[in-house]
């Protein structure tokens, strides 16, 4: 008997059922995380300051609490705005040498983006990656209830993603 030559595998060769490393399901479960899943494990702290406050004790608070960006409230807790390292080093560049005593006020962002606890992540990511900023106050009832970060949301799409592909590595293997 002649040995066979090798013939690639055709069409219809496996009889088993096929499986897939991606599926439509999987490539789109993070539609269905929500901004209030990602905070049930970040975390509702909120780093507020107030209008009144000077750019010197928001650059210390930065430091301090290593973050880019601190909400700025009124004396009830409501949103005013928002101010970022990137307002602040603008500003120097504006105002060389005089910009740590001035005004949280007078650099804060007012018109802030926010999100609702029931928003999608993706539809956060896309707002904030479209806006071109990285900070977004959470408001449940017109409170604030949280901040996330675009960070905040790629890790927890990391997270998932990691979880996912765990869960279909047991799948297959058990």
């Amino acid at each position: 008997m002649a040995p066979s030559s090798y013939q690639p595998p055709t069409r219809g060769d496996k009889g088993g059922p096929a499986t897939r490393s991606q599926s439509v399901e999987s490539n789109l479960s993070q539609t269905q995380s929500t901004v209030a899943k990602l905070l049930e494990g970040k975390g509702d702290a909120v780093i507020a300051v107030r209008p009144a406050d000077t750019i010197h004790s928001v650059v210390d608070i930065l430091r301090d609490k290593r973050i880019g960006a601190v909400v700025v409230t009124d004396q009830n807790g409501a949103l005013q705005g928002i101010l970022s390292e990137r307002d602040i080093v603008r500003r120097m560049a504006d105002t060389p040498g005089q910009t740590l005593p001035q005004s949280v006020e007078a650099l804060m962002t007012r018109e802030v983006q926010t999100c609702a606890p029931e928003d999608r992540l993706m539809d956060v990511l896309k707002t904030m990656t479209e806006g071109r900023f990285r900070h977004m106050p959470v408001l449940s009832d017109g409170r604030l209830c949280g901040v996330i970060t675009i960070g905040d949301v790629v890790h927890f799409r990391l997270q998932e993603l990691e979880y996912e592909a765990l869960r279909m590595k047991q799948m297959i293997v058990g």
